[in-house]
C-alpha cells in the first residue's frame, strides 16, 4: 500500500471513529445523570481572585513568535529524521566566547537549522515564562482547583456532542483548554527541550553515569512522540479557534481586544504569508549564507 493510500485509509478510519464518538456523546448528554453533571460542572472553573482579564499585546507577540518557530522546528526536525543524504554540512567555528577542548562535530545543515531554531524557541520560552508569572497570566493556564478535571470532562462531552460550550476565552478558558495549554507549556515543551538536549552535541559524551541514567535511546523514544503531540495540538487548536468564533478569537490574539471585526483576521492572514515565506526560504540555497556566519558549510 502506497503512502497516499495509507493516509486515505487513516483519514477514513479517523472520520469513522469521530462519528462514533459524536453519536455516543449525544446519547450520553441526553441522559438525566449526565445532564445534571454538565449543569453542576458547566465546563470552566472559577479563576483565583485577582486573575487578569484579557490577553495583553506581549502575549500576542509571544504567540506569533512561538507559532513561527515551532512550525519551522517541526519542518526541520522531520527533515533531520527522514533525509538520507543531506545537501550540505556545517562545522562550528571554535572561536569567540564559546570554545570547546575537542574539535567541533560536523553536522548536517538541516540539523544546524533545527538546533538554531531550538535555541531561539527556548529563549522565547524563557521570556514567556518570566513575563507569564510576573503579570499573573499564569492563573489562566495553570489549574488552581481540582474541579478543573470534571469541568474538562464536561467540556469534552459538550464538544463531542456538537453542542459546544459557550466560553469567553477573553475572561476564562474552559477546563479542557486549560489542561491542554498547561500540558503544552509545562510538560510537552520541557520534554522536547530535555530530549533534544540529550540528543544534541552539547550533551557531555564522557559523563558515563549520567548517560547510563538517561540513555540517548530513551530521549529518541520520547522526542518524536512529543513532536506528534505538538502537531496534533496545533491542528485541534487552530480548528477550534476558527470554528468557535473566528473573528473574535483572532482579535483576542492579534489585536488584544474583545471585539468582533476583521482586523485580527487580517493580521492572522499576514502572519500566514510570513510563515509560508519562511517555509519556502528554509532550504539549503538560502540557509548556507546564514550558516556560514557561524561556521563552515561544506558538502
Amino acid at each position: 500500500m502506497g503512502l497516499w493510500s495509507r493516509i486515505g485509509v487513516s483519514a477514513a478510519a479517523l472520520v469513522l471513529v469521530l462519528a462514533v464518538l459524536v453519536l455516543v456523546a449525544r446519547l450520553l448528554v441526553g441522559m438525566a445523570p449526565v445532564a445534571s453533571f454538565i449543569e453542576t460542572y458547566p465546563g470552566h472553573s472559577e479563576l483565583p481572585a485577582g486573575a487578569p482579564v484579557g490577553i495583553p499585546a506581549w502575549l500576542g507577540w509571544q504567540h506569533f513568535i512561538n507559532m513561527f518557530l515551532i512550525l519551522l522546528i517541526i519542518r526541520s526536525g522531520w527533515q533531520v529524521r527522514t533525509t538520507k543524504r543531506p545537501a550540505a554540512h556545517w562545522i562550528r567555528n571554535n572561536k569567540g566566547l564559546i570554545k570547546t577542548p575537542g574539535n567541533p562535530t560536523k553536522i548536517s545543515l538541516d540539523l544546524w537549522f533545527h538546533l538554531t531554531l531550538d535555541a531561539l524557541w527556548v529563549l522565547n520560552g524563557i521570556i514567556f515564562i518570566i513575563v507569564l508569572f510576573a503579570t499573573g497570566q499564569w492563573m489562566r493556564i495553570v489549574p488552581t482547583s481540582w474541579d478543573v478535571f470534571p469541568n474538562a470532562i464536561s467540556a469534552g462531552l459538550q464538544y463531542l456532542s456538537l453542542d459546544w460550550p459557550t466560553d469567553n476565552g477573553w475572561v476564562n478558558y474552559n477546563g479542557l483548554q486549560l489542561l491542554a495549554y498547561f500540558t503544552t507549556v509545562f510538560i510537552a515543551a520541557p520534554l522536547a527541550i530535555a530530549t533534544g538536549l540529550r540528543m544534541s552535541g552539547a550533551w557531555p559524551k564522557n559523563a558515563a553515569t549520567l548517560n547510563k541514567i538517561y540513555p540517548i535511546t530513551a530521549a529518541r523514544a520520547i522526542h518524536f512522540p512529543v513532536m506528534l503531540y505538538f502537531v496534533a495540538f496545533i491542528v485541534v487548536h487552530v480548528t477550534l479557534v476558527l470554528a468557535t468564533g473566528a473573528l473574535r478569537n483572532l482579535n483576542h490574539m492579534y489585536t488584544s481586544s474583545d471585539v468582533v471585526n476583521w482586523w485580527g483576521f487580517g493580521i492572522f492572514a499576514a502572519s500566514l504569508v510570513v510563515m509560508a515565506g519562511a517555509w519556502f526560504l528554509a532550504q539549503p540555497l538560502f540557509l548556507r549564507p546564514v550558516a556560514s556566519l557561524m561556521g563552515k558549510v561544506t558538502k
